[in-house]
């Protein structure tokens, strides 16, 4: 496992700063931890970027959710380094990275499910409390774009690393919006609707309801470790010609925005 526990994040800045680290640390170790990481570094990135061009309505409250949000993940990765504990659906997650047959897709979509089904919905309700949820609503939609803009990205860039990806094409294990019956969209649109459930709620019944959702999160980052047997032999394929340089894959991962970016300049 790659090491040291780190420090909250103060501000969306530390939060990217905070993953790099765990990038270039897992990169150098070949720590499967890296693949979601190196995801989550770029879509930060991507969000920082949007509020310093003005494209949210209150750019420091995009921060501050963003910054919770990010601890969400910065806790739930220091109570695994530290005694294997944390949330349910993060060890489901986390107990899978020394796992050879697990292929590098399905590490990226167990960290998305995780981090949106269980933390989105409480970093949102923590940033705007009360009837304010609503008034995070339009930003909240706006991350949407920017999400499925970076998961374009990552996907050509997992193809270069995973080549057999495409069978999962085929056999109804992968489709734009759904990979291996895990669906980025519906579940962002699940976790507002908990959002606003959380944020109308006392911190009793909050505390009901971030365990009910941890819970199903676990139950679905079983079902993508473990998919059904029509998509399996297609992950066997996938898994015998991906690529077994953990750290090169990391690597490549981290970069996929930076790659498309120059692609477009010159383009």
């Amino acid at each position: 496992m790659a090491g040291e526990t780190r420090a909250q994040a103060q501000n969306i800045d530390e939060v990217v700063d905070t993953l790099a680290g765990i990038v270039r640390e897992a990169t150098v170790a070949g720590d499967r931890i890296g693949y979601f990481a190196a995801l989550y570094r770029q879509v930060t990135v991507e969000i920082r970027k949007a509020i310093h061009a003005g494209q949210f309505e209150d750019g420091p409250r995009m921060d501050r959710f963003d910054t919770l949000f990010g601890n969400r993940y910065i806790d739930a990765y220091n109570a695994w380094q530290r005694d294997r504990s944390g949330p349910r659906c993060w060890r489901e997650t986390f107990g899978l990275l020394s796992d050879a047959d697990t292929v590098i897709v399905q590490h990226l979509i167990l960290g998305v499910n995780a981090h949106i089904n269980l933390d989105l919905a409480v970093a949102a309700a923590r940033t705007t409390p009360g009837a304010d949820i609503h008034a995070l609503q339009h930003d909240y939609l706006l991350i949407n774009d920017i999400l499925a803009g970076v998961v374009l990205v990552l996907e050509d860039s997992v193809g270069a690393v995973s080549p057999l990806l495409s069978l999962l094409d085929k056999v109804g294990g992968r489709t734009d919006e759904q990979i291996l019956d895990f669906s980025i969209v519906q579940s962002r649109q699940e976790a507002w609707y908990n959002a606003v459930l959380l944020a109308g709620q006392t911190e009793a019944q909050r505390e009901v309801t971030i365990d009910r959702l941890d819970v199903r999160a676990a139950v679905l980052a079983r079902l993508i470790a473990r998919p059904g047997l029509l998509v399996r032999p297609a992950l066997e394929l996938i898994r015998g010609t991906e690529s077994g340089d953990v750290g090169a894959v990391i690597s490549h991962l981290d970069g996929a925005m930076e790659r498309a970016g120059a692609q477009k300049g010159t383009g």
